[in-house]
């Protein structure tokens, strides 16, 4: 029914080679493309090609498509209109006007040309503007508010605009506003404090406008009026301009003819004295509701039902009070301009589905008031819609100009539906958006995608494209049938009864082995399962046949418990034949290519694909597949074009069309569906995301600390995120000899001016040896003669290194939904949320306070410490013992006896204003710091009161079950709940921020003081001279959480800083002088993660604009590394000094990581040059990659008794010169080859380059080699206390330490850095000191390990994890001491009590856990006695036999 109402759209055959393989083959075809069957059997190696075609910008359209220039008329004058858009919606109706007025020829011919705002970045188009402005007599602009592109326009128009007869801008930035000109009226006053129109732009009374736009809407009503009746021309001209405003906003063809003669008569000169006539303008509702077929616009909605009970169109389904209702949000300008097919096409679709649909619009940038007037009973309060989808692709108060998220919140919440915000294209056109990798254009992402998702918006589904001639929307059909199907699959959840509904749950498996089903990031997975179904049962959901404990669900789905000794294989649910598999996935013959024809061997028994799960009446529990190539060096070099296997399809299928899942939940963080190939956001149907999850509702349990990638669930498989608690933090505390060494402190400090100060020091001496802290700290000999002064120093410094490893945060154990952590575990996430100064908030940190009582400033007790002055380090032990102390009386104040907190607000009360008796002043008064000053502690007691009831708040179940019954979830921040409390409490739809508010100025400040760290310890470590280029690591999660600190780290090394725009947006940089900065400009080799290039790729255009701007300073070479840099490689290379300047390096589109890590976990690699060549190039031995399923190399070399790697060849017949070589020399011969090879795709060497946004990534491998060869440091950041270096992959996942070095001409190895801003006291460690600390923290430290072993199965792999991500450090950095590896094997393997806990617990765990020590010592990395290597092996053997004995 859709197709009848869509604009037709075919594409210029000219183009159609730029399709990607996947749009080519016959069987993804979208619905509106040229079919071609002899095209489906081409082979393109290709699978997604750059979005660039011409410019390399995201829009080739052109403005000659809008361009009309009359006949030639003798005694006419010809008026010249220019104009400057948003979007094209303008376009038909000013080209109809501009025709019509042309063809009627009474008193003046037009000449018409348009610009679409983003075309001004091409700039040959912003010469023809500038040349078209040179002759026009109006301009005319709306809705200018990207900063780039606003200040180019600006600046155009400015020069001609004393000659202009008329200047029109309607609501833009104020820089574009204060441009109007109508003969005395103006507005260059905008934006200063006493301008009137000032005014609209600023909050009123604490409450957030919704902006310019609403309120010019509202003296557009009534200004004609009054103005009519004052005399002055000012007035007059006043008067004209609010009339255009009502004239632009009606847009219909009539309006803008009237429009048209008004300005030109009123204005130009040769048209002065003309009787020209025009109307006024034909008013529309501000906002109503329309429906294409309806005889008008209704402002009532009673009335509205009422014409729709009496449709004679409707069918009786229709009309059914059982209908799901639909509500639709439009935006008015794409109606009263005629441009409104695609909103027709998804009204009718809908209908043609059986839902009623209310489609309400407005016409300024607020729609909280109209949805709840016309979608809410005024009587019963209650929602008249199952689920609202806003069409506008904006967020729902303040559009693309100002937002107000807490309005559209409260108005959401009201509403308490599910909340879907699809895109219209807006700068691209369909054919565009389809060539490109990227997908959406960034802008739209920020303004579109970002917003929305602030306000609770979810499904970003592109359903209407964009003709490149006529500038009209078109409907995608396939696009918009999935809209409409997902819309209503949400809208039933809140019409079927909990007793029908059925939940499919996905648990993730990875790295593939049975000891790892059911992994997430901090989540005890099945005891959080069992908790979420028994609740679920209790409210009235059929999960029939559920088992009596946790234990037991473990059980039946990986079919024995704790993954123990009998049976290797999983549950299997269901087996899906091939020709059933083949009909229910329709995109099955597009996974080929890469896996062969089905089954496969992957989830499959050679004849059918299995499904494994365990089905509970209504639930199923299901494993998601695993990606698929983990065990395959080869593949996993080559995986950049990857797809899906066939298993992993068949379970999506299964889900949706056999077990017919109601909604589908994932989880924990995170599983693979949402990193499959495809556009990064904005996909198509053949996106994999995109057809594995089909139409199922998707919510998914993510880490609350992990915005970034839970922003790609969000908006890569439609997921609604419902954020959970990570483990409450507990410092870490001192054990054995740190235990030890702490006491040997203590009586030094009492007993050192005795006689008995020298002959402790030297036993403090030998222990530090002993605990192997003679690395962090200069020791000198034990007996050596050392002065008193010597003595303080000596165990001040190792005073300060052991008080770094006890008051370390790390999170203990598993999370478990539902179970918030008690008052006393909140102490330390607490102690550190006071620690940090809140000056936003006139909050100072505990620290501080305390520290001034005693006279003494913070900063200054910490550096002090840090140099290692024993007074300054008894200080902060003092002061951090006092935090603790009294945030411990003040939380014990507040709980009950079984540690529950009670009406905090109540206690709070009673417990403040009465000086002596508050908790915290009674227990610091048996302190040094009894005089603490008493109004900075209750403001500070009291925000951490209100923190208290956060993060004891319990909501994830909660919202689960919002979530299940068709509710609107409330959104949220992700991020760390230490530095942004408002992270609390979980539960929340989690959203990451705007990506054009970061950096903030607090972010710059912190910034400035970690890099001016890091390069005054440098150039110490350098002989006095200061590093020439730092490559470093930008993370999406890190720069959400810090709200950019890393990214103004990178701005900070070049000599730039950040300039935010009148909204607060930062789209600007400019240089810091070399006087202001007083050191020379550092280089920087940037390499960002895939997450961070998805989520920030406006900030990726900012960091390139600004190093290449650095490289263009004309300053001398000695002072600026950039340009120094760059002139060398753009001499040796040929090419221009701005590409010579490409620092911005990451994936390409659509790929993630550099895939080390699966190397690394899978053990799959032989030698770090591998591990370097996939770092920078990806090497595919295509001809063998399915031999390599099950290499046996290094499993053979652990059996062997003498522990002898066995030879690994590869025999070559590819010639007639058969060969056999080492699988390495095959590896190098590989590397080789393609690196000569033009078309090797590479891994991370693809640049972002701000001259072509629209190109996606592209490959500089080599300014990405030359660069980083110049590195003399590399450095990475960390900043929550959850995540550290060995906690997860992707740090040395992309550390480029090694790499570097073989690429420096003097094989020197640059120094790694890691700077950690986890607490006030921020820190830049080198890479091994972070590696120490880690494992003294974490792996080796009963407190964290036996935590984790409380959780049972799930916690034997957190341990073995950790060693993993330890080898990975060993590979990529070689900066891991050799005693790690003892003491790990001295805890967990020599400890016989310790390795039966851990074998019986999770034996597969286990088995990887003693094979990676089996590798660290095969590849060199530790070295230790033949018994302890033989005793592995027995081990290995042992459990080897019980796992495969069945």
């Amino acid at each position: 029914m859709a197709s009848l109402v869509s604009s037709p759209f075919t594409l210029p055959n000219s183009k159609a080679v730029n399709l990607s393989s996947l749009s080519q083959k016959h069987y993804l075809l979208h619905s509106f493309l040229p079919k071609n069957p002899n095209r489906a059997n081409t082979h393109s190696s290709q699978k997604f090609k750059c979005a660039a075609i011409g410019n390399g910008l995201f829009t080739q359209t052109s403005p000659e498509v809008r361009r009309i220039v009359p006949e030639k008329s003798n005694n006419l004058s010809t008026v010249k209109i220019v104009y400057v858009v948003l979007e094209a919606q303008y376009q038909s109706s000013l080209s109809a006007a501009v025709q019509q007025l042309n063809s009627n020829g009474e008193f003046a011919s037009f000449e018409l040309v348009g610009y679409l705002v983003e075309e001004l970045r091409d700039e040959s188009t912003y010469k023809t503007f500038c040349k078209d402005l040179e002759d026009a007599n109006i301009f005319i602009g709306s809705l200018i508010f990207v900063e780039e592109l606003a200040l180019k326009v600006k600046a155009a128009v400015e020069k001609e605009r004393e000659r202009l007869d008329a200047v029109l801008v309607f609501p833009s930035m104020p820089e574009v506003m204060r441009l109007n000109k109508l003969g005395s009226f103006s507005m260059s006053q905008l934006g200063q404090s006493k301008s009137p129109f000032f005014q609209l732009f600023k909050k009123k009374n604490g409450k957030s406008s919704a902006g310019f736009a609403d309120s010019m809407l509202k003296l557009v009503r009534t200004l004609p009026k009054v103005l009519k009746y004052l005399p002055s021309d000012k007035a007059q001209d006043a008067r004209l301009y609010i009339l255009s405003l009502q004239f632009w906003l009606g847009g219909s063809p009539d309006n803008l003819v009237n429009f048209l003669k008004m300005i030109s008569s009123s204005y130009v000169p040769a048209l002065k004295g003309a009787k020209v006539e025009y109307s006024d303008p034909v008013l529309y509702l501000d906002s109503g509701i329309w429906h294409p077929l309806a005889p008008c616009m209704y402002d009532d909605v009673k009335e509205y039902l009422n014409w729709y009970a009496t449709r004679r169109d409707a069918n009786e389904q229709l009309k059914s009070p059982n209908a799901p209702v639909i509500g639709l949000v439009l935006q008015r300008s794409h109606i009263v301009t005629g441009d409104e097919s695609h909103y027709v096409a998804v009204i009718m679709e809908l209908e043609a589905r059986g839902a009623k649909v209310i489609p309400i619009f407005a016409g300024g940038l607020d729609f909280s008031g109209p949805v709840e007037r016309y979608f809410i009973d005024p009587i019963t309060k209650q929602p008249m819609i199952n689920s609202v989808v806003s069409l506008t692709g904006f967020a729902l108060v303040g559009g693309p100009a100002r937002q107000d998220h807490p309005r559209a919140v409260e108005a959401l919440m009201k509403l308490d539906v599910p909340y879907i915000v699809a895109l219209p294209l807006v700068f691209q056109t369909t054919e565009e958006w389809l060539n490109s990798t990227l997908g959406l254009h960034p802008i739209q992402v920020a303004l579109q995608v970002a917003l929305p998702e602030l306000d609770g918006g979810m499904e970003p589904i592109v359903f209407s494209g964009r003709d490149p001639r006529t500038g009209k929307s078109h409907a995608l059909h396939k696009r918009v049938e999935q809209l409409c199907t997902r819309a209503i699959k949400w809208a039933e959840l809140k019409r079927k009864t909990k007793a029908e509904k059925r939940l499919a749950i996905t648990v993730f498996s990875f790295p593939p082995d049975k000891g790892n089903v059911g992994t997430a990031a901090y989540l005890n997975v099945f005891s959080s399962i069992y908790s979420v179904l028994k609740d679920l049962k209790r409210d009235g959901y059929n999960v029939e046949g559920l088992p009596e404990t946790a234990e037991a669900l473990i059980e039946d789905v990986i079919h024995d418990k704790e993954a123990q000794f009998n049976s290797p294989n999983l549950n299997i649910v269901y087996k899906m034949g091939v020709r059933e598999y083949q009909k229910l996935t329709p995109y099955s013959t597009a996974l080929e290519e890469n896996w062969g024809k089905p089954p496969g061997n992957l989830n499959s028994d050679g004849e059918n694909l299995l499904v494994y799960g365990k089905q509970y009446g209504n639930v199923f529990i299901g494993v998601q597949p695993t990606f698929g190539y983990e065990g395959d060096p080869m593949r996993l070099l080559f995986s950049k074009s990857a797809s899906p296997h066939h298993g992993f399809a068949a379970y999506y299928s299964y889900v949706e069309k056999i077990f017919k899942a109601d909604a589908v939940l994932h989880f924990g963080t995170h599983g693979s569906l949402e990193f499959m190939p495809g556009k990064q956001v904005g996909m198509s149907d053949a996106c994999y995301p995109d057809s594995l999850i089909g139409n199922i509702p998707n919510i998914y349990y993510y880490a609350a600390n992990n915005p970034s990638e839970a922003t790609v669930a969000k908006r890569r498989s439609y997921a609604n995120t419902i954020s959970y608690l990570t483990p409450p933090a507990e410092n870490a505390g001192l054990y054995k000899g740190l235990k030890q060494l702490g006491e040997l402190i203590s009586s030094y400090q009492s007993l050192k001016d005795t006689g008995r100060g020298p002959q402790i020091v030297s036993s403090i001496i030998s222990a530090a040896k002993q605990c192997n802290l003679d690395k962090d700290v200069d020791l000198p000999d034990e007996g050596a003669e050392i002065s008193a002064k010597e003595r303080d120093l000596v165990v001040g410094k190792v005073y300060s290194k052991i008080m770094e490893i006890e008051s370390r945060l790390l999170p203990c154990g598993l999370h478990v939904i539902g179970e918030p952590p008690s008052a006393m575990e909140a102490v330390a996430t607490l102690v550190n949320i006071a620690a940090l100064d809140r000056p936003e908030d006139e909050i100072s940190s505990l620290p501080s306070i305390l520290a001034q009582t005693v006279g003494r400033e913070m900063e200054d007790v910490y550096r002090g410490s840090d140099k290692g002055i024993l007074r300054d380090v008894e200080l902060l032990r003092q002061i951090t013992e006092a935090s603790r102390g009294a945030i411990s009386a003040f939380v014990e104040r507040s709980t009950n006896e079984k540690g529950q907190v009670v009406d905090v607000s109540n206690k709070l009360t009673s417990i403040l204003g009465f000086g002596i008796n508050e908790p915290w002043i009674q227990y610091l008064q048996n302190t040094k710091f009894y005089r603490a000053d008493r109004e900075k502690l209750r403001v500070l007691f009291q925000f951490l009161g209100e923190c208290l009831k956060l993060v004891v708040a319990d909501n994830e179940l909660g919202s689960l079950k919002q979530a299940l019954e068709g509710k609107y979830v409330e959104p949220g921040p992700g991020g760390d709940p230490i530095r942004n409390p408002k992270v609390l409490p979980t539960g929340k739809n989690i959203h990451a921020l705007d990506p054009q508010a970061i950096p903030t100025t607090a972010a710059m400040q912190s910034a400035k003081v970690v890099v001016d760290r890091l390069l005054e310890r440098q150039k110490i470590e350098n002989g006095g001279k200061y590093p020439e280029t730092v490559a470093l690591v930008l993370w999406g999660t890190d720069n959400i959480k810090t709200y950019g600190e890393s990214l103004a780290q990178v701005l900070w090394m070049i000599g730039v800083r950040p300039v935010a725009d009148t909204f607060g947006r930062v789209n600007r940089v400019e240089p810091v002088s070399l006087e202001e900065l007083g050191r020379p400009r550092v280089d920087v080799v940037v390499n960002c993660s895939g997450v961070f290039r998805d989520l920030f790729i406006n900030q990726m255009n900012l960091l390139d604009r600004a190093v290449k701007m650095v490289a263009e300073l004309d300053e001398p070479e000695e002072q600026n590394y950039v340009r120094k840099h760059a002139l060398e490689q753009a001499k040796e290379l040929g090419v221009e000094v701005r590409e010579a300047a490409s620092r911005i390096y990451s994936n390409a589109s659509g790929s993630y990581s550099s895939n080390i890590n699966l190397a690394v976990e899978n053990s799959s690699w032989n030698d770090e040059k591998q591990l370097q060549d996939m770092y920078s190039s990806e090497i595919s031995l295509t001809d063998v990659s399915h031999y390599f399923d099950s290499d046996p190399t290094n499993l053979v070399q652990t059996l062997r008794k003498d522990g002898k790697k066995p030879s690994a060849y590869i025999a070559d017949t590819t010639t007639a010169n058969a060969q056999v070589r080492t699988l390495s020399e095959t590896v190098r011969l590989d590397a080789r080859t393609k690196l000569l090879n033009p078309k090797c795709l590479s891994r991370k060497s693809f640049a972002f380059d701000c001259d072509a946004p629209g190109a996606g990534m592209t490959e500089k491998r080599k300014i990405f080699e030359m660069a980083l060869s110049t590195a003399d440091a590399t450095f990475q950041n960390l900043d929550s206390s959850e995540i550290s270096l060995t906690d997860v992959s992707h740090y040395f996942d992309s550390d480029p330490t090694n790499l570097v070095q073989t690429l420096r001409k003097d094989g020197k190895k640059p120094s790694a850095y890691i700077a950690d801003t986890t607490t006030a006291n921020a820190q830049v460690r080198t890479l091994s000191e972070t590696v120490r600390l880690d494992a003294r923290t974490k792996l080796l430290n009963p407190k964290w390990y036996e935590g984790m072993l409380s959780s049972g199965y799930e916690g034997v792999r957190e341990i073995e994890k950790r060693l993993t991500n330890t080898v990975g450090w060993s590979a990529t950095s070689g900066q891991v001491d050799n005693w790690v590896y003892e003491e790990a094997n001295t805890t967990f393997i020599q400890d016989e009590q310790m390795l039966n806990r851990l074998m019986s617990t999770n034996p597969n765990s286990f088995r990887k856990l003693i094979q990676t020590f089996l590798e660290a010592n095969g590849r060199g990395y530790w070295e230790t006695s033949a018994e302890n290597i033989e005793k592995l092996r027995q081990l290995y053997s042992e459990v080897e036999d019980k796992i495969s004995t069945v």
